[in-house]
């Protein structure tokens, strides 16, 4: 039986694939046929070589969509595609088999058909020996911090090996040396190759997909070098939407106008959101992280009882690339959870509930340096007023935050929802809202440990309205203006969470005077303004 499943779930596969480049190329041929002249006009550069192997992801349908807009409001497009362009990438990366080559092939295949009838510039590995020698004895510390040719590629690669070797804290074995040497030698080859074809074309803008991974950091970096406006994007926070920017898409930076306040409608809105969300009613990035629910049962308040008061933790994971802007304060989410351990033994009156993040354990994507690892080596289950919640377990996170007395989150979403909850909350990262005053946000760590005793011993702690309403505006940017939504555009395919089918849809809305997110991306892209839809 589990034969005749694994067949079939082949065959949904590749008919699925079929069925998508089909449609794919209807849609070049329209765009080919109907895009104005654009012989007079700098191109636009699109590269995403770490957003999908085959299929097509999200990020990979929001980039060729975006280029088609461009196409049609008469601006020309080259897609940098990869053909065997890296050593090792970071997606066809085996972490438990780091030896092994990406699947090339496959990955090939699948870009001749996303960028069919596009124009494409392919780019191939070229490996520098003089560079090779140069690294061939290095240990992991002087790779990290690797300068090459004036180009800080260590620095460049760190991100992507944390990203896939899933942990912050890199293990220096000869397994992450290979790893970081193969990716110096791909990110070098890469900029020689993006160089080239600068030398040709000078576009107007670049548009590459995240800007942490290291192919498209070395793009960015390279076209920065130039003084060529870069937009990232990611995806956005609604389902089937993006987020495009020209600072860090990983960091969501969403500029909200000072006379811009929400009407009652728009309250409305958000509030009729959050209902769901309080629910767990949400998806991110094609993935449900709760399919069901679950509220805090009678053990736990039992246990509550006995406390003064209990203050909930929630964590992130910790290779995320969004770390890179959260670490601020702290060298890293466990350097926090250090110094929050060393406080919750001072403080034995207050139950501190630390909840590890539903993604430490996605499919695929299992963190190797997690929470639930942190607890253990930490002895924290034999701590009397410390209560684990593990990232599998589906407790209510809402729940939690209403009890409690105040909130702590290294750079977590959910403490932009406790504030508007009414709930104090501390944080120690940099977060997409800490921008503007929406928590409690100490700018060094002997000012945090202040503040979270401060806060252990007061009876009331105050939440300043202007968090409250701050909180609002920035969710509500966040959901409603700067997530562009595709889903005119797009669907799930059915087979692979996060991969899209194009729809059946009359091509012609793909024009700026059709659709509010093609227009606002085209003029974001060709005019420089910002990508949010107008209030």
């Amino acid at each position: 039986m589990s034969y005749l499943l694994r067949l079939s779930d082949r065959f949904k596969r590749e008919w699925r694939t079929w069925d998508n480049r089909q449609q794919i190329k209807e849609l070049a041929v329209f765009v080919k046929r109907t895009s104005p002249t654009t012989n007079q006009k700098s191109p636009v550069i699109f590269f995403n070589a770490s957003t999908r192997l085959q299929g097509l992801s999200l990020n990979a349908a929001y980039a060729l969509l975006s280029s088609y807009g461009i196409q049609l409001a008469g601006t020309s497009v080259i897609h940098f595609v990869c053909r065997r362009g890296l050593s090792r990438c970071v997606l066809g990366t085996n972490k438990n088999d780091i030896h092994s080559m990406p699947p090339c092939r496959d990955c090939i295949s699948s870009s001749e058909g996303i960028y069919s009838l596009q124009g494409v510039q392919w780019f191939n590995y070229s490996e520098n020996l003089d560079l090779r020698k140069e690294i061939t004895y290095l240990n992991l510390g002087q790779l990290l911090v690797f300068v090459y040719q004036g180009v800080p590629l260590g620095e460049i690669i760190l991100p992507s090996l944390r990203w896939i070797l899933r942990r912050h804290n890199l293990v220096d074995d000869d397994a992450t040396c290979f790893l970081a040497r193969e990716y110096i030698l791909s990110a070098f080859s890469l900029m020689l190759e993006f160089e080239k074809l600068l030398g040709v074309v000078y576009p107007q803008a670049v548009v590459v997909f995240n800007g942490m991974f290291y192919p498209e950091a070395i793009v960015r970096w390279v076209s920065k070098q130039k003084s060529i406006p870069v937009i990232t994007h990611e995806v956005g926070m609604q389902p089937f939407s993006a987020f495009f920017t020209y600072g860090d898409a990983t960091a969501y930076p969403v500029p909200l106008s000072e006379k811009f306040n929400l009407a009652d409608r728009q309250n409305k809105r958000l509030d009729d959101y959050l209902v769901k969300r309080f629910q767990g009613d949400f998806i991110t990035a094609g993935i449900k992280f709760w399919p069901e629910i679950h509220e805090l049962g009678p053990e736990f308040w039992q246990k509550v009882s006995k406390f003064k008061q209990f203050v909930p933790v929630f964590t992130n994971v910790i290779f995320d690339t969004s770390q890179a802007h959260a670490n601020v304060v702290f060298p890293h989410m466990f350097a926090w959870l250090d110094l929050v351990l060393q406080e919750i033994r001072k403080h034995p009156d207050t139950l501190f509930v630390i909840r590890a993040h539903p993604d430490e354990l996605r499919p695929g994507k299992e963190s190797c340096e997690s929470v639930a690892q942190w607890v253990e080596k930490n002895d924290v289950a034999k701590i009397d007023n410390v209560t684990f919640i593990h990232s599998n377990e589906m407790i209510s996170s809402y729940e939690l935050i209403e009890h409690a007395k105040f909130v702590m989150v290294y750079n977590s979403t959910v403490g932009l929802e406790a504030t508007i909850k009414g709930k104090p909350v501390l944080c120690a990262g940099k977060a997409r809202y800490t921008q503007v005053p929406t928590v409690y946000f100490p700018k060094t760590i002997n000012e945090f440990k202040k503040t979270m005793r401060k806060f252990l011993k007061q009876s009331v702690i105050p939440v300043p309205q202007e968090f409250i309403s701050n909180a609002r505006l920035v969710l509500y940017g966040q959901l409603f203006l700067a997530s562009l939504p595709f889903s005119d555009f797009i669907e799930s395919d059915g087979v692979w969470n996060g991969f899209v089918r194009i729809k059946d849809f009359p091509f012609e809305n793909l024009n700026s005077e059709k659709s509010t997110t093609i227009k606002t991306i085209v003029d974001g892209i060709l005019r420089q303004r910002d990508f949010l839809l107008k209030p």
